[in-house]
């Protein structure tokens, strides 16, 4: 309890009679403080220009007065600063009296605090002499605990000493026993039980620290020695097992070392000497220090003779040993990649027989490559830096792989073939990736695009010498395509027994095959001369005959060679053999499109005889029509003069499969004559008896020169089929036409185009309607479908059918109700297809 001396005062205000002046005003609530309306004496300071230096953190005195004094008002100051005191002291009571029961409460709880603090200070002294009894008690018993606890550690520590060391004892004893027993027979050794002894008893030195111990010591430096021995065994276990590829001693190795706790560091050793053992095979095989001293040829640096030019028969010795080092290196790195992914596929299968777990996932951890990998890797990077080093350094290296390509192509994928049928296995992972194959493949790409250029080379530099650019006029010989086609052909056979480098040659060809066309179509002749059928071969045309029997001949051969290899070899050369064809085509075009205008104007004079003549004299004439003798004389013309020369054979000897460019066209230009025959003979009005049997034996004589002249119409299909039904349907009656079968062997316009000869006059026929020329009327009938010329054909049965019904008359022709079904099938598309 607070003292009474600390008790409030009942009357406040009796505390106040220290102070000199009193407030005038006081609260008469003292909880609540005075408030005033007049300003801070801080804020009249402030802004008073004489108080606001006493504001400041850097006020001076010295220095205020310094200037009081030399401003020549110091008493005016002093007073000011009388005022200045007055007024805080004023301030100060009334802060004073507003916080007076805050102040005297203040003041009672630091009465309370001291006397409790001293209450804590008596007790503290209690505490602490307390404590220094206790410590004093307990001090003996503590050093005692401390020593005993030491000693037990130590006795402990000496126990645990004894007891392993005793386990090495016996360890190293059962170990000395099992390699005394079997050290007269190491292949008798078991191997693996000695590589775990000897791992344990290192283990057990290294993890208690037993050194210094001398029998430990002598005993340590044995198993040491036995160590050796062990891994030497191992290795040696090892190399034999994968030198011959046997599982079980590649598994006794890796076992061995396994248990000697070496698999990881062992493994990586055997990688590191495998890639270092294929890297020296690559760089021996193109070492042509070597190689010259092994063929007794001198060669300078990069593998040059110093003379600049091969010694008689030093240069071929020099390419054999060449290619027989290589063929050593490829089966070294077949035997390497098979031995590593030999090590790799046991690894991946064995495990330990204790702890269970995979030998592989000792060796390779997650984002390591596989030990293949590796090897590989390494090996492809020295076989493309050597094979670059070679290409740039050594020019006879460089001429032997680039002429000899296709060998050293078939090495390497003989290489990889190999490999891919050793380590095909099922469940394993094959040796080699697809990515790395084509690794493998790249490291000599340098030499393939070499051998690529050679090539075009060869082929491109034999066509600039039978196409020579400077003589356009020159022809060559049959011997000189026969040249390049054999170059060709060898140029296949030397690569044919790989698809890929075949098609990679095919492409060079192809860009040769382009080069000829190019060259023969500048040779080609144009111009009239090159054009005229009427006359003798000029020199221009049979220059064109023979550039087209050139390129047939090349394009029969090649395309013959192309069948024999894979399908998409034709896909390669399709674009320069139908460059080919097309400029043989061009050759001729030009001499077949005039023969077939000077034979369709032979055909067109039909229009100028009189098929509608009546009479026996009409009837009993046996010759042929004028127009037909002169289409006749035309076609045998054109045979003995140009088709002679362009088919030596005859014609009758042509078969289906066997056709040439030049058959072809004769074959098209046979069929037109046909077919343009057929229609203007369907445009013949009026067609008399007598008429029919005339165009009957016009037919049969254009049969006969189209077949034994041009080409065999037996073999013209549907041409020939519509010549052979439109000469009986001309003699059918109208009422027998609509139910003949003979229609389905004509076209639906010639069918329409002859039942116009059939009808009244007044029914006029689309060149009759339009006013045209039969030639005007046959390019319009060219340009047109069946569709198109029915539609024209519509319009005159509809202009007939107006007239008769303007007469009042009810009947029509019989013609007109046929056409109008005829024509209603073609609009429909109900008509059934014609025959091929």
């Amino acid at each position: 309890m607070a003292s009474p001396a600390l008790q409030r005062s009942p009357v406040p205000l009796q505390r106040l009679s220290t102070f000199k002046d009193k407030p005038t005003t006081t609260s008469a609530t003292p909880s609540h403080p005075a408030t005033t309306t007049s300003t801070s004496p801080l804020e009249t300071f402030a802004s008073d220009p004489i108080f606001f230096a006493f504001l400041s953190p850097d006020f001076d005195s010295a220095r205020f007065s310094s200037q009081a004094l030399s401003s020549g008002s110091a008493a005016a100051r002093a007073e000011k600063l009388q005022e200045g005191i007055h007024l805080l002291e004023k301030q100060l009571r009334s802060e004073v009296l507003s916080r007076h029961y805050g102040l005297l409460a203040q003041l009672s709880s630091l009465k309370d605090a001291e006397s409790a603090l001293s209450v804590i200070r008596s007790g503290v002294s209690t505490l602490q002499s307390s404590v220094n009894r206790v410590r004093s008690e307990i001090a003996e018993p503590n050093r005692q605990i401390r020593v005993k606890t030491m000693q037990l550690s130590n006795i402990h520590k000496t126990m645990e000493l004894l007891q392993f060391s005793i386990r090495i004892l016996r360890l190293s004893k059962k170990l000395r026993d099992m390699m005394a027993t079997d050290g007269t027979d190491p292949e008798k050794m078991d191997l693996a039980k000695a590589a775990q002894l000897h791992c344990e008893i290192l283990s057990i030195c290294k993890e208690n620290e037993l050194v210094g111990i001398d029998e430990l010591d002598e005993e340590l430096s044995w198993v040491k020695e036995t160590g050796n021995k062990l891994r030497s065994e191992g290795m040696r276990v090892l190399e034999r097992g994968l030198e011959g590829l046997n599982q079980a001693e590649v598994g006794l190795g890796l076992q061995i070392f396994y248990n000697l706790g070496e698999l990881r560091e062992t493994v990586d050793t055997l990688i590191n000497k495998y890639k270092s053992m294929g890297v020296k095979s690559v760089s021996v095989a193109l070492d042509m220090k070597a190689i010259s001293a092994s063929s007794g040829v001198s060669f300078g640096p990069g593998g040059i003779q110093r003379s600049g030019t091969p010694q008689i028969g030093g240069g071929a010795k020099a390419k054999e040993a060449l290619w027989v080092r290589v063929s050593e290196c490829i089966d070294h790195i077949h035997s390497i990649v098979v031995a590593v992914w030999h090590l790799q596929r046991v690894l991946s299968k064995k495990r330990d027989p204790f702890s269970h777990v995979l030998l592989l996932d000792e060796v390779i951890k997650e984002g390591d490559q596989m030990l293949t990998d590796r090897v590989w890797e390494a090996l492809v990077k020295s076989f493309a830096s050597q094979m670059k080093s070679a290409f740039t350094a050594s020019s006879f290296v460089k001429e032997i792989f680039t002429l000899g390509y296709p060998k050293l192509f078939y090495m390497i994928e003989n290489l990889l073939e190999r490999i891919s049928r050793d380590t095909d296995v099922k469940g394993v992972l094959p040796a080699i990736s697809q990515e790395g194959k084509d690794r493998m493949a790249a490291a000599v790409e340098i030499f393939q695009n070499s051998f690529l250029a050679l090539c075009f080379s060869r082929l491109s530099d034999l066509v600039n010498t039978v196409f020579p650019v400077s003589n356009r006029g020159s022809v060559p010989s049959k011997e000189h395509i026969s040249r390049i086609i054999i170059r060709i052909q060898e140029e296949i056979e030397a690569v044919q027994l790989d698809g890929r480098l075949t098609l990679l040659v095919l492409r060079e060809i192809g860009k040769v095959l382009h080069l000829l066309a190019e060259r023969v179509e500048y040779q080609i002749s144009t111009g009239p001369e090159a054009r005229q059928v009427t006359g003798p071969a000029t020199p221009s045309q049979l220059k064109n005959f023979t550039l087209c029997q050139h390129l047939q001949e090349v394009h029969t051969r090649i395309s013959s060679i192309v069948v024999a290899l894979p399908a998409v070899a034709s896909e390669v050369l399709s674009s320069s053999l139908g460059s080919i064809y097309g400029v043989a085509c061009d050759s001729v075009t030009s001499l077949f499109q005039a023969m077939v205008d000077r034979l369709e104007s032979c055909i067109l004079q039909i229009h100028d005889q009189n098929f509608g003549a009546l009479g026996m004299d009409a009837a009993m004439d046996n010759n042929a029509s004028p127009y037909m003798e002169d289409l006749q004389k035309s076609i045998l013309h054109f045979r003995s003069e140009f088709l002679s020369r362009l088919l030596p054979l005859s014609s009758s000897t042509v078969t289906i499969g066997t056709e040439t460019i030049c058959t072809r066209l004769v074959r098209s230009m046979a069929s037109r004559v046909l077919i343009f025959f057929i229609r203007h003979a369907s445009l013949i009005r009026p067609l008399s008896e007598s008429g029919k049997l005339r165009m009957a034996r016009d037919m049969a004589e254009l049969e006969l020169a189209v077949g034994q002249n041009l080409f065999p119409v037996e073999q013209l299909g549907g041409p020939y089929r519509a010549l052979r039904a439109f000469r009986p349907v001309i003699f059918l009656e109208t009422e027998q036409l609509g139910a003949s079968p003979l229609l389905q062997d004509l076209p639906p316009s010639v069918i329409l185009h002859h039942l116009y000869s059939r009808g009244p006059a007044e029914l006029l026929s689309p060149m009759q309607r339009n006013k045209l020329t039969p030639l005007q009327y046959s390019l319009w009938l060219d340009s047109q479908g069946e569709d198109q010329i029915w539609r024209g054909i519509k319009a005159t049965l509809d202009d007939y059918a107006t007239k008769v019904r303007a007469r009042g008359d009810k009947e029509f022709s019989p013609v007109y109700p046929l056409m109008l079904r005829i024509g209603s099938s073609l609009s429909e598309d109900s008509r059934l297809p014609q025959k091929p």
